[in-house]
């Protein structure tokens, strides 16, 4: 097991930056077809989910835009209401988008998430 030693009399200085979170990233991506609005995110981690969840957005006519450290998503121009199944079945957290669609809209059309064996 690793283990820091540390002997007493010097102050402990530095900075860390924390990457973002997969699980609270991805609601609050589908939330922002909510607003009909651009809506800027930070920290947002660079991984398949939620690179999937994006594709989805724009499929669903949200522009997303990168830059950086940012993702700006407008969903203002929104308007299908139907996730399609071949990214529907790409991880099980795609059901959040329904619930979003289903907010905006009061109608949406989803196959089952995938991603699952069960």
């Amino acid at each position: 097991m690793s283990s820091y030693i540390i002997e007493g009399g010097k102050r402990l200085e530095g900075e860390v930056e924390v990457s973002g979170s997969k699980n609270a990233s991805l609601p609050i991506l589908a939330s922002t077809i909510l607003n009909g609005g651009t809506t800027k995110l930070y920290n947002v981690p660079e991984i398949r989910d939620t690179k999937i969840t994006q594709e989805i957005l724009k499929f669903l006519g949200c522009t997303v835009k990168k830059n950086k450290k940012k993702i700006e998503v407008n969903s203002k121009e929104m308007h299908k209401k139907e996730i399609p199944e071949h990214l529907m079945h790409q991880m099980r957290s795609t059901v959040i988008l329904a619930g979003a669609i289903l907010g905006r809209f009061k109608e949406v059309t989803f196959s089952y998430p995938g991603d699952c064996d069960i």
